[in-house]
């Protein structure tokens, strides 16, 4: 049987605005699957995390709803950006997350407490975690609180530089950029990508990240600063 919340996670958790009632809730939503090869078998995050990443949605959906009047096609850029495992993992590091996420050895020696795609779907499981004891409301309320600067501020509002740099190629009479993955390192849950994007006669630029999707975006953008 898995051993209650440590003190020190339970008192980060309610300095969070987690308020905890069932330790076993919480407990799964900081649990990684790889913390099962410990000889502790626990439920990791995973169905929390399923159950987050919609009440994520649907409470950003109705703040951007609610906070102007812009099309369709502009929520739509907008709300990617705000729940994007990038955003969540970005509010992850910044309230402390990463030290209090369960991990097996090798996962934490492999860097998975760092891992954007790990810190993103824990944040998401806490999210789930916290409709499941305390109702919708609760859970908005916190997303709203911790979510603030990035909702107040310009996240997903510029157009994507993928489709900045398509349309600068066209413009300029180019071939589309063509995207390329020239390196992966690291074990599944803490993956690196190098991407490269050339537009042919012109150049090309590099970047990593712990997505395929994200590093692609930086070389776009790394490309535009340099090229464009």
């Amino acid at each position: 049987m898995s051993a209650g919340l440590a003190a020190e996670t339970r008192a980060w958790l309610e300095a969070q605005g987690f308020a905890v009632r069932s330790e076993a809730t919480w407990l799964e939503a900081l649990t990684h699957g790889s913390f099962n090869g410990s000889g502790a078998e626990v439920a990791d995050y995973q169905r929390l995390e399923f159950l987050g990443d919609r009440v994520l949605g649907l409470s950003v959906a109705a703040w951007l709803f609610r906070a102007g009047d812009g099309p369709e096609g502009k929520l739509s850029q907008r709300l990617n950006a705000l729940v994007s495992g990038a955003a969540c993992a970005r509010i992850a590091r910044t309230i402390g997350l990463p030290q209090h996420i369960r991990l097996g050895k090798q996962a934490r020696d492999d860097g998975g407490a760092d891992s954007d795609k790990i810190l993103g779907d824990v944040m998401e499981a806490l999210i789930g975690a916290c409709f499941i004891e305390h109702g919708f409301d609760t859970a908005q309320a916190l997303i709203y609180r911790l979510w603030a600067k990035e909702l107040e501020g310009d996240e997903g509002k510029a157009k994507h530089p993928k489709s900045a740099l398509q349309e600068w190629a066209a413009g300029n009479r180019r071939m589309a950029p063509l995207y390329e993955v020239v390196d992966r390192s690291g074990p599944d849950h803490a993956a690196r990508f190098t991407v490269r994007v050339t537009v042919r006669n012109v150049g090309s630029a590099e970047a990593t990240a712990s997505s395929k999707g994200e590093a692609e975006r930086l070389a776009a953008k790394a490309f535009i600063e340099r090229f464009g």
